[in-house]
């Protein structure tokens, strides 16, 4: 990333805007991005339609960008109901089909049946556990288990934890699909599991603060 030669020199990793803010490497430039990482990534949820939508759209990522997602997200929002999964657990093959057809989303048949089948796997969860929050949540790392110090090598090195695998062994044990270690990860990083933003990052202090008040379901 580019950076003023007349600001201040800025840790690697940093990148600094127009604005003036430091953020993460991948969260300047594009204004999707930044808005993305500025607003959204990190803040902690316990939404499950927001929830479900997430797993699902880190699952449609595989192989391509998260811009090419983020880009197509409203599309795909209104083309699965808004995420319920009551509701896009009622799909049919016509719907599969129907959603073949749409090019504002990824036509690909597998993470489409994936989606569809994932909502009912959901439905089950919730239906156990009371809601998709109070499970995804469980699985939060425990302080002590998080690096000291979070800089660009350390984040990219973060691909997968040992909670993100054990969630995603117990997703796949209930029937979930797309969802390997990797994506289970990318999704705790996104919905504030973790807070992933580098040292440094104008919008960590914001995230750690949500954090420390944010009321675990």
């Amino acid at each position: 990333m580019s950076q003023h030669s007349s600001g201040p020199v800025l840790a690697p990793g940093l990148a600094q805007g127009d604005d003036g803010n430091a953020r993460c490497f991948w969260g300047a430039g594009d204004p999707d991005y930044m808005d993305y990482h500025d607003h959204e990534w990190g803040v902690p949820t316990d939404n499950d339609l927001t929830l479900f939508e997430k797993i699902c759209l880190e699952g449609f990522q595989s192989g391509l960008s998260w811009l090419t997602i983020l880009r197509k997200r409203e599309n795909f929002r209104e083309a699965f109901e808004g995420f319920d999964f009551e509701r896009v657990a009622e799909f049919t093959d016509a719907d599969v089909e129907r959603l073949l057809g749409n090019p504002g989303i990824v036509r690909h048949r597998g993470k489409i049946r994936s989606t569809i089948n994932n909502a009912g796997r959901a439905r089950e969860l919730a239906a156990e556990t009371g809601s998709l929050a109070g499970y995804f949540w469980s699985w939060e790392p425990s302080p002590q288990s998080r690096p000291p110090c979070l800089d660009r090598a350390t984040l990219l090195s973060l691909t997968k934890t040992p909670e993100s695998t054990a969630m995603s062994r117990d997703l796949k044990r209930r029937g979930w699909t797309f969802v390997g270690p990797t994506t289970a990860y990318a999704f705790m990083q996104a919905m504030g599991l973790v807070n992933d933003h580098i040292q440094g990052c104008f919008a960590r202090s914001r995230v750690e603060r949500l954090r420390a008040t944010f009321k675990r379901p």
